[in-house]
């Protein structure tokens, strides 16, 4: 439904599925294979792939650990937006990007689950914008040092909340790659 009637089309946000970020992340393989997927349906179906990368001090541009991993190839053509903060919206052209390509949906995947993947949700549905997780596409590391519960469980609770949230006139939802239509 989103809160922009004048953007009817949908985009796929690839965030931070950088070498530093995946490095030691849970079903990194699976979970890129099925990115993987999810780009090519939304080239083959023209809609927009929008890549976002994050810097910061662990991950300086230009780095290895800030590159994109290998196995994802980024054509050109397609946007990728720069940022140092876990919100993709924060301090970045996001909004224009999407705004000069008619989007008022985004489907999201990539890493990481519990900072970057929901603080982007977040920062989506408070825009206005629809914002659909995809559920066998998102990942994690392993912070159960840090108190946090294991991976597998982070992104089954992420799941799981993120389908029974709602703002007015904004729809989020979750689906699996399979079952992505764009």
């Amino acid at each position: 439904m989103t809160n922009f009637p004048d953007r009817p089309n949908a985009a796929l946000l690839v965030i931070d599925v950088q070498n530093g970020v995946m490095a030691e992340a849970h079903d990194r393989d699976q979970v890129i294979a099925n990115i993987d997927s999810l780009i090519d349906k939304a080239r083959t179906a023209g809609v927009p792939v929008i890549w976002v990368q994050h810097a910061d001090e662990d991950m300086p541009r230009d780095s290895t650990q800030w590159q994109y991993v290998a196995e994802l190839k980024r054509h050109d053509d397609e946007p990728l937006v720069h940022k140092n903060y876990p919100d993709s919206f924060e301090a970045t052209d996001l909004e224009s990007v999407l705004a000069d390509r008619g989007v008022g949906r985004i489907v999201v995947a990539g890493a990481q689950t519990d900072i970057c993947i929901r603080a982007t949700l977040h920062g989506a549905i408070t825009r206005g914008y629809d914002a659909a997780l995809v559920t066998d596409a998102h990942t994690t590391e392993d912070l159960t040092q840090y108190g946090a519960p294991t991976p597998d469980k982070v992104i089954a609770h992420t799941n799981l909340y993120w389908q029974f949230h709602s703002a007015p006139g904004r729809d989020a939802d979750v689906v699996k790659t399979a079952d992505v239509v764009f």
